[in-house]
């Protein structure tokens, strides 16, 4: 990696969170994630990957310039909406009831009250714009400040679709900077409340290996924008991850390879990734 770019993803490092002991603080061992593009263009998307692992304190990226653009969260926003309803107290723990309003949505999975579990597992958009107008946008504004998480633009017009339509965006590298802190339940709200929502984004668990994670897909100016951002637990160490990726937007029924590109090329980078480079 050039040494230019090399500086360039410190100093985003070092403007994503401005918290003390965080990746900002010390020279971060940046590197390319090689033999990527095949996988992108398999499933007829383009896209970036961040890999930071804990332990190294190092960083492995495909496409690097496109992992400092910003984006559109999209449900990756559901993450810190769960932390700033427990912080709040709009919702006083992951098993209390959002009661659905009656409305059809969809996907059948939504019409039915949830917990806020249950709804981060089947990702139900009205719940969590349900909770988004609860919280408002003073509380919301000053929340997703506090927490260093990308640009929100927030306003009373947008409080329950700002994280899917709009100007609000985070890049990769300040999901990886957001993720690693609430790994480490660094985060500016309760410690509880951190480990509740660490609990609820874990998606997979054997002996030995664990992962944690969240999709997103918003559909802006004709283009489809997905995530999946999370991080794996191993033996070896902690991998701290965001897949990002693009394509333009199709026909009802013909984005079935990318809703499933977001999980499964980041499944296989990890696979690989992982076992190539232990801890």
């Amino acid at each position: 990696m050039r040494p230019q770019i090399f500086l360039l993803f410190m100093a985003l490092f070092a403007n994503c969170s401005g918290q003390k002991g965080g990746i900002e603080d010390k020279k971060v061992e940046t590197a390319a994630l090689a033999n990527c593009d095949s996988l992108y263009n398999q499933y007829g998307v383009e896209g970036c990957f961040a890999l930071y692992k804990l332990k190294s304190d190092s960083l492995f990226l495909f496409n690097g310039s496109r992992c400092e653009k910003g984006f559109l969260p999209a449900s990756t926003f559901k993450i810190p909406n769960s932390l700033i309803a427990l912080e709040t107290g709009v919702l006083s723990s992951p098993a209390d009831t959002i009661y659905w309003d009656g409305k059809k949505a969809w996907n059948d999975s939504w019409n039915q009250d949830h917990s806020l579990a249950s709804a981060f597992r089947v990702s139900c958009v009205p719940c969590y714009q349900q909770i988004a107008r609860k919280v408002g946008g003073k509380r919301m504004r000053y929340w997703t400040k506090a927490a260093h998480y990308g640009k929100m633009d927030i306003r009373a017009k947008n409080i329950d679709t700002f994280w899917l339509a709009g100007n609000s965006r985070i890049s990769p590298l300040q999901q990886i900077d957001f993720l690693k802190r609430l790994y480490r339940e660094e985060l500016p709200f309760k410690r509880e409340n951190q480990q509740a929502v660490k609990q609820i984004m874990l998606l997979e668990e054997m002996p030995g290996y664990k992962l944690y994670g969240k999709t997103g897909w918003a559909q802006p100016d004709g283009r489809n924008i997905g995530w999946f951002v999370g991080w794996v637990e191993t033996e070896q160490g902690v991998y701290i991850f965001a897949n990002n990726v693009e394509s333009p937007l199709l026909p009802d029924g013909q984005n079935k390879d990318f809703g499933r590109s977001r999980r499964e090329i980041a499944e296989v980078i990890l696979t690989r990734e992982l076992g190539r480079q232990p801890e």
